[in-house]
């Protein structure tokens, strides 16, 4: 069985995504962190196309990488030009790259119609390429563009293509389905012909997403032989991305025994997938598979119940093998087996589900998301209920009064914004007032200003997303724009991310209520003396 290399295009084909641009700095930054991952090759860029990438080279020509292979990417040479004079493949050579990827035309629309060149041209331009690489780098391969409707439409043609790229010396001919629409029994027959024809090529895969096939296609290719899998982190790329590295990788880890990271390493795939997405600055897709915050989280009582006595009665693997964790969330279809289970991640390990105590939760939650409070989302106001109905009453301040004022005159250019707060904090009452970008920010400045003094930490909070929604089902007489509406309000502290949620038919209302909970739940996670009572109790039992 023959070793399968994973090649990440995630700095090249996944820029070519919707909303990613990446700097220099930060394609070095995710270099460094697939490195650790341990993909083989790391496509970094097109130097011939733009002035970042030509940065990047020089750049990573610094780093000392500990097992990635930094590939740079170019097309073949210009019709007009020969392999010598050609810019593009000028720049493939002087980034020092030690493998350099060539795409190609192999389908006989594009020759004619884009290329506008002769099909025996096309032949020439693939075979004065490679060739013309093959000095500058340890490894060539050969990406040949919409090979599989290419072989379709003209099939002698498209492997006369693969055969010209393979007699000039490329290392591997990757197999690229550009369009995506190319169904898995189709490429496995194409794939089937391809080793006929070249039985001793080496092939590879490229698939795009089109048909959301494409981790099924790229998983069929290496059934097929495919030795390198090409794709890119969190399936980032042009129109529906590229195959997704972050399913594909565990799929052959874990699904068909084909090692190609390591279970140390495949235990990074999580939090590698997740500061991608930070750095390219895109919210993580939550239902992603595998490394989605959602792939192993549990709602139904039923489900919770009988993860918590054997998990794979609905995991199919153990989460912390891709460095992901299993989640219960908690909602009105929760039982007692949810309540429990967060009960033991909060410190409460012998807590008991006839304890009246987890009725009295399991009602209240119930209750409360009967108003709109949505607590599978908001885990952060869950937990301050929690530790509230455990007997936790310690308050770090005491609301007293807040006033709000938005208003805006003939001839000003936006709404003016005030806020005014009055806490008592630590036995002093603390008057404060602020301006903003509308009330809910003019809140929270003043808020701010008057927990600072006493908690310096709260400067370190910030704001990083706000969502309103009007909650029909939990409209009263009237609806419209007098009914309930839910806020939840996402911050972090450089560290940790929460989000705390407010309910109320007054958005003003709703807002501040998730903004004291956010607020709380930092000086709430920060006290050395919030774990609870029972843990502290069986540490002093063990000691006596």
């Amino acid at each position: 069985m023959n070793r399968v290399t994973i090649y990440d295009t995630t700095l090249r084909d996944g820029t070519q995504s919707e909303e990613l641009n990446l700097t220099c700095e930060d394609k070095l930054r995710i270099t460094r962190k697939l490195d650790d991952l341990g993909v083989h090759y790391i496509e970094g860029g097109w130097p011939g196309s733009n002035p970042t990438d030509q940065l990047y080279f020089k750049e990573i020509a610094n780093y000392q990488l500990k097992q990635a292979k930094v590939a740079a990417f170019g097309s073949t040479h210009l019709p007009s030009a020969s392999p010598d004079t050609d810019r593009n493949l000028a720049a493939l050579l002087a980034s020092k790259a030690p493998a350099a990827t060539i795409f190609g035309k192999t389908w006989d629309f594009h020759v004619k119609e884009a290329l506008k060149v002769s099909l025996g041209r096309n032949l020439e331009l693939i075979a004065g390429s490679i060739d013309k690489l093959k000095s500058g780098f340890e490894e060539v391969f050969f990406d040949a563009e919409h090979f599989f409707d290419g072989f379709k439409a003209n099939r002698d043609y498209a492997l006369s293509c693969l055969a010209a790229a393979h007699d000039a010396g490329a290392h591997t001919l990757v197999l690229c389905d550009t369009n995506g629409g190319s169904l898995p029994g189709e490429l496995a027959e194409i794939m089937d012909a391809v080793k006929e024809k070249l039985p001793k090529a080496r092939l590879g895969i490229h698939c795009h997403n089109d048909c959301e096939l494409a981790v099924a296609n790229s998983i069929r290719a290496v059934e097929c032989g495919a030795e390198q899998v090409q794709g890119a982190i969190n399936g980032y790329g042009e129109r529906a991305g590229n195959a997704n590295l972050c399913s594909i990788i565990p799929v052959l880890e874990l699904k068909m025994g084909r090692p190609v990271l390591g279970a140390e390493q495949l235990a990074l795939l999580t939090p590698t997938a997740q500061y991608v997405s930070e750095i390219a600055n895109l919210r993580p897709f939550l239902r992603q598979p595998f490394v989605g915050r959602a792939a192993f989280s549990h709602k139904g009582g039923v489900h919770v119940s009988a993860v918590m006595r054997r998990p794979a009665t609905y995991e199919h693997i153990d989460p912390t093998l891709v460095g992901n964790v299993r989640r219960v969330l908690l909602s009105d279809l929760s039982g007692r087996s949810n309540i429990l289970f967060k009960a033991k991640q909060y410190g409460y390990e012998n807590l008991d589900k006839e304890n009246p105590v987890v009725e009295d939760l399991l009602a209240l939650i119930k209750e409360r998301e009967k108003m709109g409070y949505e607590y599978s989302v908001a885990e952060a106001s869950y937990e301050l209920l929690f530790f509230k109905v455990m007997g936790w009453s310690k308050r770090y301040f005491t609301f007293l009064n807040f006033f709000v004022l938005d208003s805006k005159r003939l001839g000003d250019e936006s709404p003016h914004s005030e806020a005014t707060v009055q806490v008592r904090v630590n036995g002093k009452e603390e008057h404060t007032a602020a301006t903003g970008n509308g009330p809910v920010n003019a809140l929270d400045r003043a808020l701010r200003q008057a927990l600072e003094g006493a908690y310096p930490c709260i400067k370190n909070v910030r704001l990083k997303d706000f969502k309103v929604r009007v909650l029909s089902g939990a409209q009263r007489d009237t609806g419209g724009t007098s009914s309930v509406v839910r806020v939840l309000i996402e911050s972090s502290d450089g560290k940790d991310r929460w989000t705390t949620v407010g309910v109320s038919h007054n958005i003003i209302e709703a807002s501040w209520q998730a903004l004291v909970d956010s607020m709380n739940y930092k000086l709430f996670k920060d006290d050395p003396q919030k774990w609870p009572t029972s843990k502290r109790r069986d540490e002093e039992d063990e000691h006596d």
